[in-house]
């Protein structure tokens, strides 16, 4: 009897934590159903998409210092936990998943930034171009 208590307990703990996974999900699937049933009536009436669909704002900067700060940011955030946990078992756990994180950051940073600087890629570059052919 004591564990069908417990076990329900579980359940419930569960299902209040996953309660809000569960409607954000819902949420966006209804989101995306209505935008999707709005460009199917717009294009029925002839209405060309650039007028439906705003085009996505572009990045103010390169993508990869963002990748780059990031990725060392939570490097360092790992080491912090390593260093400052007392009982260093949870602190190690949290290292590992930081830093793997932040070192796959890192990695991705460096790699777009040879991306750019091999094609001449820059921030400057792509704003001068976009007023050039405005």
């Amino acid at each position: 009897m004591h564990d069908i208590t417990q076990a329900f307990g579980v359940l419930v703990i569960l299902l209040g934590v996953c309660s809000p996974i569960i409607v954000v999900g819902v949420v966006y699937y209804l989101k995306k159903r209505l935008e999707h049933k709005q460009i199917m009536t717009a294009i029925e009436k002839g209405t060309p998409l650039s007028e439906i669909i705003p085009p996505k704002p572009r990045p103010a900067g390169p993508a990869w210092i963002k990748y780059v700060s990031t990725g060392i940011a939570l490097i360092i955030i790992g080491v912090g936990f390593t260093l400052f946990d007392p009982t260093k078992d949870f602190g190690i756990l949290i290292f590992v998943v930081l830093c793997g994180v932040g070192v796959a950051m890192l990695i991705r940073g460096l790699l777009h930034r040879k991306y750019y600087l091999e094609n001449g890629i820059s921030a400057e570059n792509n704003s001068t171009e976009k007023e050039k052919s405005a």
